[in-house]
């Protein structure tokens, strides 16, 4: 078994989230390489240690509250892990998470972002919850900052990819927060953004 089966929803989306990484995959790596700042290769690799946190906490969080969104999910953030591990395997970039099982981590801020995350999550549902729209919130900040610091066409449609799913899942996490209750105050996104993103309908998409 692959770390995307390992990983991916009970549900049967493992072949259709397949089919579209690898249309990604083609995407993302047609061409020659491009020359990338350095700015522009640390925001890749930021980004693949971002999605396995993601993916990562949602696997703990799942396990112990079989939600929904949770155990749904799961799949779609290692599906965004395999998108950006094929740019940088295209930029001949190396994995920074390379090696690591799950809960490990290169940078010792997002291992401890991790550890912080999983013990606020297994409080209750409702931090879990709390947890699915800070992660989200913090990954579609930190995508539109990297398409903001990049001219290459190609990671720009990279990261559209990854913010349209990142939207979806926090319009899921929000629906769920509305129906257990709790309390989340965005930290990463203004305001206004963040509602907008909320209480907006789920876009056409594959995850």
């Amino acid at each position: 078994m692959n770390a995307s089966e390992a990983f991916d929803t009970p549900h049967g989306a493992h072949s259709h989230r397949a089919e579209h990484v690898q249309h990604m995959r083609q995407r993302l790596t047609a061409g020659p390489r491009e020359a990338l700042s350095a700015a522009e290769q640390q925001n890749l690799l930021a980004l693949r240690e971002e999605e396995k946190l993601a993916r990562d906490v949602y696997a703990t969080l799942a396990a112990r509250w079989h939600l929904r969104p949770f155990e749904n999910i799961v799949g779609a953030e290692q599906a965004h892990m395999d998108m950006v591990q094929a740019a940088l395997e295209h930029q001949g970039l190396p994995d920074p998470m390379q090696g690591l099982p799950a809960g490990r981590f290169a940078s010792a801020p997002v291992q401890a972002l991790y550890e912080r995350l999983c013990a606020q999550g297994l409080q209750s549902p409702q931090e879990a919850v709390a947890v699915g729209l800070h992660v989200e919130e913090l990954d579609i900040a930190d995508l539109r900052a990297a398409a903001a610091r990049t001219a290459s066409a190609r990671l720009r449609e990279l990261y559209a990819e990854l913010e349209r799913g990142s939207r979806n899942h926090l319009r899921a996490f929000f629906r769920w927060q509305q129906q257990l209750g709790g309390a989340y105050e965005p930290r990463h996104l203004p305001v206004e953004a963040y509602r907008a993103i909320a209480t907006s309908p789920k876009e056409a998409c594959w995850q």
